[in-house]
């Protein structure tokens, strides 16, 4: 028999948001919204509120915003909210000292089909190395990251033109889904365990935290390669390459936000040299030119081609390698 579960949901941003409104529009009840510090942002360094936290302070929640989540006071004030379960989505990694409290567990939702792409960019990576299909897990948590024993996957397929954007916004709502379908089974007592370790002899794709360097665009790459990868970082971070103006004779850095795969072959003698197409910006890679639609100059805002080219010749930029 199913029983109201007593919930401490942790979370920050957007992804986190739409799995706790599913929560609270479920029968259990949320005890506590644990979500990270107001923090200065931006140009004007104005104080700013977590998702999560603008979230549960429009549906009346408590919400706890502890500096460490180690100190004595926070630990103390957690345990006295007698949860059940603690829910974990886009949040901070946890001392064991928190995900041990609850009788039932703590119970984390990634965003990949675990074992595969533990870390923190599972999103941005499955894209980049190409992947046609991922997923969302949930798992217990334990005391190695991303590890724990496994209780409900979900399967996203991605197809060719989708970005990291829109495969962050479908799998965060299959996973609010499968969080429900997992407290589902866990208030009936039928939740069941996959330990992970049983695919450690499987190669695994890892998901570490992607950096600027990262996100660089090697013209010498395959058009598969810089396509997919262009996808996989946008919108955020965005993937970046540099141009020489050489009327200027200045080198400037472009996010690439939008692009094309085309059948065009390179020649080898205008491997430097962008073209200008109807619908886009040829870009040479190794073997085909992609047609670069959106980017963002250095120190300009987001723009299409159109736009780029009515103040600029595109004889003036050469790639740089």
């Amino acid at each position: 028999m199913s029983k109201k579960l007593r919930i401490v949901f942790m979370g920050t941003p957007a992804f986190a948001t739409t799995v706790l409104n599913r929560i609270v529009d479920s029968s259990h009840e949320i005890a506590a919204v644990v979500t990270a510090p107001d923090r200065p942002s931006g140009r004007g360094q104005q104080i700013r509120k977590s998702d999560v936290k603008i979230y549960a302070e429009q549906k009346g929640l408590c919400i706890l915003q502890p500096l460490s989540l180690k100190a004595d006071d926070f630990i103390n004030q957690i345990k006295e909210l007698n949860a059940d379960v603690f829910i974990v989505v886009a949040f901070r990694m946890l001392p064991e000292v928190i995900w041990e409290i609850p009788p039932l567990g703590t119970i984390n939702l990634h965003a990949s089909l675990l074992p595969d792409y533990r870390g923190a960019a599972p999103i941005n990576w499955a894209i980049i190395n190409g992947e046609k299909r991922t997923g969302v897990t949930t798992f217990f948590i334990n005391n190695v990251i991303d590890t724990g024993d496994i209780i409900k996957k979900r399967a996203v397929d991605i197809h060719d033109k989708m970005n990291a954007g829109e495969l962050h916004d479908e799998l965060m709502i299959c996973g609010s889904e499968l969080i429900y379908d997992t407290l589902t089974d866990l208030a009936s007592g039928e939740i069941e365990r996959e330990n992970q370790m049983n695919d450690e002899d499987s190669i695994l794709n890892s998901a570490p935290k992607i950096f600027k360097q990262d996100c660089q665009i090697d013209w010498t790459n395959s058009l598969e390669t810089n396509y997919n990868k262009i996808r996989g970082l946008s919108p955020y971070p965005g993937a970046w390459c540099r141009l020489k103006n050489k009327s200027k004779n200045k080198n400037l850095s472009f996010k690439l936000f939008d692009s094309k795969k085309t059948a065009i072959k390179v020649s080898s003698t205008l491997i430097n040299k962008l073209v200008k197409a109807e619908d886009g910006i040829l870009f040479p890679c190794s073997d085909y030119y992609l047609l670069v639609i959106e980017f963002q100059m250095e120190g300009k805002r987001r723009m299409n081609f159109q736009e780029f080219l009515a103040g600029n010749s595109i004889e003036d930029f050469e790639l740089i390698h």
